[in-house]
């Protein structure tokens, strides 16, 4: 005889397992699939600061700076500063590789993957002094570009770089140096 419970307390089990799956609480991100369509979000900036980070998960320090960005956007918040984290991970990793590491980190970030392999094509176009190598991260703020190729190694660094784009002169990081593991509480 089957317990009256019991196909309840299944049901509840299978309810509680789903909602603390990684599929609930999964991180959305766009995907690129030329140049046009990353000019497209670049233009829906209009005059907001607009921060372009590429990196990818394969990347020791694109994944090491990933959290200044996050906070970077806590600071200013979306009013002020817009951060796409634009990934060059392959398409055919989607699955595999990349939606895994956006569940593990929950970025806060808006995230998108440039799936557009033919790099030489398209790099030269968002920056002439890029030569493709990551991390490397473009500012924009109406026509006004600034480039930076390397690792933010803090967040008051990232700040620095970002600050002569934000209109909000108030709004000033200002406090101790911070390295990308305390943001991160060590997780990478």
């Amino acid at each position: 005889m089957l317990h009256p419970f019991r196909p309840s307390l299944v049901c509840l089990i299978f309810a509680a397992f789903l909602c603390g799956s990684p599929l609930s609480h999964a991180q959305s991100f766009e995907v690129y699939d030329n140049l046009e369509q990353l000019q497209a979000r670049i233009n829906r900036a209009g005059d907001t600061t607009l921060l372009l980070n590429f990196w990818a998960t394969w990347c020791k320090p694109c994944v090491e700076e990933l959290p200044c960005f996050d906070e970077l956007l806590e600071y200013y918040g979306a009013q002020n500063v817009q951060i796409v984290l634009v990934s060059l991970d392959f398409k055919s990793q989607l699955e595999k590789k990349f939606i895994p590491f956006l569940n593990s980190q929950q970025l806060k970030s808006e995230v998108a993957l440039m799936a557009d392999q033919d790099l030489n094509a398209w790099i030269p176009m968002i920056h002439d002094e890029w030569d493709g190598a990551i991390p490397a991260t473009l500012l924009l703020k109406g026509k006004n570009r600034r480039f930076s190729l390397g690792k933010f190694e803090n967040l008051e660094e990232l700040e620095t770089f970002v600050r002569p784009f934000v209109t909000d002169s108030a709004a000033l990081y200002i406090g101790k140096k911070m390295t990308c593991d305390d943001l991160s509480g060590g997780k990478k």
